[in-house]
């Protein structure tokens, strides 16, 4: 298997660095806001906003009729994604950015684990092996030392 380019690496990392910080963030502002799923709102529309103006500056935009052929699941991604959004304002500021980390990254490893070895969402089939369980069982085991310290 060719190795990936080096940006396809470097992006997740940045992506998954910026993940506390827009917890934090989205945590002030809804301090700010006094609701939690008012700075989520925002969070998101500044962000539809953004992603409006550089598909519209790409001329890359999809026929009505591209729309019609969706499952309903091919909806749910942005419904997933304001789930976490209003979950990390809430959330995230009551019990810090490392636990709510470290607990993001076990959910986000446990359904990787299962999309991968049953081959969901367009996921390459790959199955479970010892040494895939045997790594989440540390992230668990990190959890549980993050938490009692």
């Amino acid at each position: 298997m060719a190795m990936p380019n080096w940006w396809l690496l470097a992006l997740p990392l940045i992506a998954g660095a910026c993940l506390p910080l827009q917890a934090g963030i989205n945590g002030q502002l809804a301090k700010h806001l006094s609701s939690f799923m008012a700075a989520a709102l925002l969070s998101f529309l500044v962000g539809s906003l953004a992603l409006l103006i550089i598909v519209l500056a790409q001329r890359d935009i999809a026929g009505l009729g591209a729309f019609k052929g969706l499952s309903w699941w091919h909806w749910s991604g942005g419904l997933l994604g304001a789930f976490f959004i209003a979950t990390a304002a809430f959330a995230g500021p009551r019990i810090g950015a490392l636990l709510f980390m470290v607990l993001v990254l076990a959910g986000q490893l446990s359904m990787a684990l299962l999309l991968d070895h049953n081959g969901w969402a367009g996921f390459r089939e790959a199955p479970i092996t010892l040494s895939k369980a045997a790594g989440l069982a540390l992230i668990v085991a990190g959890i549980w030392l993050i938490r009692r310290s």
